[in-house]
């Protein structure tokens, strides 16, 4: 095998669980309809990836599952533009700390991080990871536009 991964790199290839896990304790800690509507949208985005996969049918750069667009770049891009876009746009919802509007300091440098940790990994190209990441972008912009801005004082997010 290869030399052992760094403890950074383990950690960014678990990703998707870290993800999940800090994502459902968002939504049973705030039981908000907002955090509901923001987790829906990035389970539709990163099914979105998944079909464009299939759709596409290119090989990862080790082994012959679909990788184009990379999924993990187009559902943590969702999370940090749509993190962003919420921060500047809606109030804080009233179960989390004041602090949280600087969410997107944290939020968007993982997001990068996670991005090349993808390349470094061997799991999928740059232009795989541009890919997810511009359908990231343009999902979070979508369910932002469509919907953030008609319903956000309703939801409080």
């Amino acid at each position: 095998m290869g030399a052992a991964l760094p403890l950074w790199l383990k950690f960014l290839d678990e990703t998707s669980k870290v993800v999940t896990v800090l994502t459902a304790v968002a939504l049973l800690y705030t039981r908000s309809a907002g955090v509901a509507f923001f987790v829906t949208g990035a389970l539709l985005c990163s099914k979105l990836a998944k079909l464009t996969k299939k759709a596409i049918r290119q090989e990862r750069p080790v082994t012959v599952l679909r990788a184009m667009p990379s999924s993990h770049a187009s559902t943590c891009t969702f999370f940090a533009v749509y993190i962003t876009f919420a921060c500047l746009e809606l109030p804080v919802h009233p179960t989390f700390p004041r602090f949280v509007v600087f969410a997107p300091m944290v939020v968007l440098p993982w997001t990068c991080m996670i991005a090349m940790s993808r390349v470094r990994l061997g799991h999928h190209t740059w232009p795989q990871i541009a890919a997810g990441t511009l359908l990231g972008v343009c999902c979070a912009i979508f369910w932002n536009t469509g919907n953030i801005k008609k319903s956000g004082k309703v939801l409080n997010c």
